[in-house]
């Protein structure tokens, strides 16, 4: 690192609060014990009513890298983009207020976006090893060169959205970034507890039953504003696959009659504006049961052919694991049984 970019800020980390005074300690301490310490710190309080204010202030009076703004509560999306109007640094990243970053990972990711001159940096190994077919990020795996967000201010968090806010925010800018790296040394320590937004969110099906729609409207602008259709017509069915598919239809306890629902929406949206632009090769990219989802007629049609699908899947497994087992070489049968078990979990 030389002088020059020793005397400025080189990360924007922008910290949403609500009501996190449980953990937010932790959080912020996480962040100035870096090991990279040419940052500034921007918390935005969302209308706390715990002590999560006078955590915020008692830290900002302590260190000049420290930015403290209030809001009357408006949304973690609010937050975030209050927080990016407000950023100076080279690169921006998000991170919750009840979660923790290893010591080198400002670093490392600083480190990676420059070596590797990147618009979208994708931190850690777990979301690395998703590329080339990954359409939507959470916001700890999404580092950002300013420079970037500002040339397309017009892309940010959806308000009053969630789920998907993120997944909105990460897809519409992996579709326009020129380069795409990777960092997979920063380790970022992810925090269970009962009062976590996907935890509220997976019991409240109608609510997200109901922002669908929107998803999809703002998809339709984007790739419309952009005229992407024809160019990305991949990343638009990945990501119809992996958040309102696999997070939402597969994975929701949802009602049949919520479920004929869901899989109406997604149909009628990717028969407009998905399917007529996918090449032939693109359906190599997608997963078999996202297949059959698109040549189904009927939700109770497609978990028909889901169920043969599983049942198919465990055969296919138990048949592999047997042939495994009569390899006389213990270190290439260890092997194989990993991967078999990694490919069909």
């Amino acid at each position: 690192m030389n002088n020059t970019e020793k005397n400025k800020i080189l990360v924007s980390i922008i910290i949403p609060v609500y009501n996190a005074g449980k953990f937010l300690i932790e959080t912020i301490e996480s962040v100035l014990n870096q090991s990279c310490q040419d940052f500034e710190l921007i918390l935005i309080n969302d209308g706390s009513t715990d002590n999560s204010s006078e955590i915020c202030s008692s830290y900002q009076n302590k260190d000049t890298r420290i930015k403290y703004f209030s809001q009357v509560n408006s949304g973690v999306s609010v937050a975030r983009n209050v927080g990016l109007s407000y950023a100076v640094g080279e690169y921006a990243y998000c991170m919750d207020s009840d979660d923790t970053i290893d010591r080198s990972f400002i670093e490392t990711s600083y480190k990676s976006a420059k070596e590797q001159n990147n618009d979208f940096t994708i931190v850690g190994d777990h979301y690395c090893r998703m590329l080339p077919n990954v359409a939507a990020l959470p916001t700890c795996a999404q580092f950002l060169r300013m420079e970037f967000l500002k040339k397309y201010n017009d892309i940010r968090f959806p308000e009053n959205i969630q789920p998907c806010e993120d997944g909105l925010f990460s897809h519409q800018l992996m579709a326009l970034a020129n380069n795409i790296g990777t960092n997979s040394l920063g380790i970022y320590h992810y925090r269970s507890h009962e009062n976590q937004n996907h935890l509220k969110i997976n019991d409240n099906t109608e609510k997200v039953l109901q922002q669908i729609p929107t998803w999809f409207e703002i998809l339709k602008s984007f790739y419309k504003r952009y005229n992407l259709y024809k160019t990305h017509a991949l990343h638009l069915a990945l990501f119809m696959e992996h958040e309102p598919f696999e997070l939402r239809y597969m994975n929701m306890l949802f009602s049949e009659e919520q479920k004929v629902r869901l899989f109406k929406m997604i149909r009628s949206f990717t028969d407009l504006y998905v399917i007529p632009y996918l090449k032939k090769k693109d359906y190599r990219k997608l997963s078999l049961p996202f297949i059959y989802f698109l040549n189904s007629n009927s939700s109770s049609e497609f978990d028909e052919k889901y169920k043969k699908y599983l049942k198919n899947k465990v055969l296919n497994k138990k048949i592999r694991l047997f042939f495994a087992k009569l390899i006389p070489f213990g270190k290439v049968r260890r092997e194989l049984r990993k991967e078999i078990n990694i490919k069909y979990s």
